[in-house]
């Protein structure tokens, strides 16, 4: 028997086909990135995900056997299991380029701040929640990572082995 703690399970494709009422399914993921981003659904057509214990959801682009007992499969992508699901660092700087919605654009300042880890009020006429947040790079806007907006203040979600000064 094999250590749920690394052990990854494919989410079920729809409700129907879901046992754990808890569990996220993919149509839940595609529709949470849909409604939230405005990241269509063929953006992930040839990816799988993947739930390693409770609510820690990985993306795959392939199609290894269900349940594969490893310790990484692809990257890590998303949190559920919690009030308000929380994409990962690392899912937004891959996909939130296709984001057309909740994206916050960060002057050269801000983003300094940003990925330094600090929280700072901002003006944000969006709903409040995790925003893809994003900032001009190489003359493009480039997407840095997830922050938390609420009560003005933008507070930034990158880990803190991930921060630095810029």
């Amino acid at each position: 028997m094999s250590d749920q703690s690394t052990e990854f399970t494919r989410l079920p494709e729809t409700d129907e086909e879901r046992d754990d009422p808890e569990r996220a399914t993919r149509e839940e993921v595609l529709d949470f990135w849909a409604d939230r981003f405005g990241v269509p659904s063929e953006t992930f057509e040839g990816y799988t995900f993947w739930e390693r214990g409770a609510g820690k959801l990985w993306l795959y682009q392939g199609s290894p056997p269900s349940p594969v007992d490893i310790e990484g499969l692809g990257m890590t992508f998303l949190r559920t299991r919690q009030e308000h699901w929380k994409p990962t660092l690392e899912a937004v700087q891959r996909f939130g380029e296709h984001a057309s919605q909740n994206v916050i654009h960060l002057d050269e300042d801000a983003a300094r701040a940003f990925v330094a880890g600090e929280d700072q009020e901002l003006d944000w006429d969006g709903d409040w929640g995790y925003l893809v947040v994003t900032h001009d790079l190489a003359g493009a806007a480039e997407p840095v990572g997830v922050g938390l907006y609420v009560y003005g203040e933008l507070r930034s979600q990158v880990p803190k082995g991930r921060r630095r000064d810029v």
